[in-house]
């Protein structure tokens, strides 16, 4: 028993290295755009703490993937921003893989990456984001499925347990049945609650901005991996390396697959 649990605390061990690495790397490169890009439609800059709610393009393997290739996904929710614009749902946000490393490496699979930019209504606007939640592509899937009978108000489970009623009717928290937001076509607006899992904290409002996110299938207090097995947040990006977001698999290949849904935060 002492024997298994150094061995995952060696493998751990070697995940923290590998990025603080990383960010002594990154360090040495030049600076980026300032995460405050615009909104494509005003021109107002995008609020820290803004939520972007994206879906996947395209599957990321740790035996498959090579450092520097494009990744993007796509808005599902139209974004509103504090500011009073509005990003659309149909935008895209273009990133690329910073690291990979397969189980064979370091005895823990890694895939590190970085969102730069979001691609809206003829514009380019550079961002750096943190991961708040990341889910699977079958519990994005099964969140948007409605239950209840016909004769009532129809609802979906959202990725996290927060229970959304459908056609404009509230979001409410499983457990306590408070209304924390609003159904909308093409999601929720929820304001994110601070929430603690997977040993992760996840932020609350930011800078004061406590205007509703478009939260799309996931829960106010979303944090962490959701239906994906054995995968967990190493780094989340809001330390440095900033921007970064680093996944590990502590059980071989890490596979992160098309479709997989994620909450990412505009930084400072």
């Amino acid at each position: 028993m002492k024997q298994k649990i150094l061995h995952r605390a060696v493998k751990i061990l070697g995940v923290i290295v590998s990025t603080v690495v990383l960010a002594a790397m990154l360090a040495a490169l030049p600076s980026v755009p300032s995460a405050q890009g615009q909104d494509a439609a005003t021109g107002a800059a995008i609020p820290p703490g803004t939520i972007l709610p994206v879906r996947l393009n395209s599957s990321l393997s740790s035996t498959e993937t090579k450092p520097g290739q494009i990744i993007s996904a796509r808005i599902m929710q139209d974004v509103p921003l504090a500011t009073g614009g509005k990003i659309r749902e149909g935008s895209k946000v273009i990133g690329h893989v910073v690291d990979v490393s397969s189980s064979t490496d370091s005895g823990m699979a890694r895939i590190s990456l970085q969102f730069d930019k979001v691609v809206s209504s003829g514009r380019t606007i550079p961002v750096r984001t943190n991961l708040r939640a990341v889910a699977g592509f079958m519990a994005v899937v099964e969140s948007g499925t409605p239950e209840g009978p016909a004769s009532s108000p129809l609802a979906t489970t959202q990725v996290g347990g927060d229970v959304a009623y459908t056609s404009g009717g509230v979001v409410t928290e499983a457990s306590t049945g408070q209304v924390v937001g609003k159904s909308v076509n093409d999601g929720v607006l929820d304001q994110p609650n601070a929430a603690s899992r997977q040993g992760k904290e996840c932020r609350g409002a930011v800078d004061g901005n406590d205007s509703p996110e478009a939260m799309w299938v996931f829960s106010s207090d979303a944090c962490g991996t959701y239906g994906l097995t054995s995968i967990l947040v190493a780094h989340a990006g809001r330390t440095e390396p900033v921007g970064v977001i680093v996944l590990v698999s502590e059980k071989g290949r890490l596979k992160l697959p098309r479709g997989a849904g994620m909450l990412l935060r505009v930084d400072q």
